[in-house]
């Protein structure tokens, strides 16, 4: 189970480490978003120096309108766990976002009263 904490405006986020093909660990701040259907969205520029491979690409309905993503094999840590995931890779993208595709392993326990975050099995 990791630990999260809360933003400015009450969003929800932890730190995943982004695995890198020469096996370089990158400690990562991410936001989960219910809104996001996939396992993990991040910008192009945080894509540098990862030597993912790409596997394809996927249009979405995102808030902005339509927007079309590169599909890559990414590899990330979470809670000492690797995982081999599909990863969203756009242009414009604010934040690293874990997506819901995490709440089917994790159970997510948000109790904004006490201050509580996590997110485990």
């Amino acid at each position: 189970m990791i630990s999260g904490w809360f933003g400015e405006r009450d969003e929800l986020f932890f730190e995943i480490e982004l695995i890198a093909g020469d096996e370089l660990e990158l400690p990562i701040d991410v936001m989960l978003d219910t809104g996001f259907s996939g396992w993990l969205v991040i910008d192009e520029q945080d894509l540098q120096g990862l030597d993912w491979t790409r596997v394809g690409e996927r249009d979405m309905r995102m808030a902005r309108g339509e927007v079309k993503f590169d599909i890559y094999a990414g590899k990330v840590r979470i809670d000492e766990n690797e995982f081999d995931i599909p990863v969203h890779v756009g242009q414009g993208v604010s934040e690293v976002l874990l997506g819901r595709q995490w709440l089917k392993t994790r159970r997510l326990l948000v109790d904004m009263a006490l201050g509580v975050l996590t997110l485990g099995d």
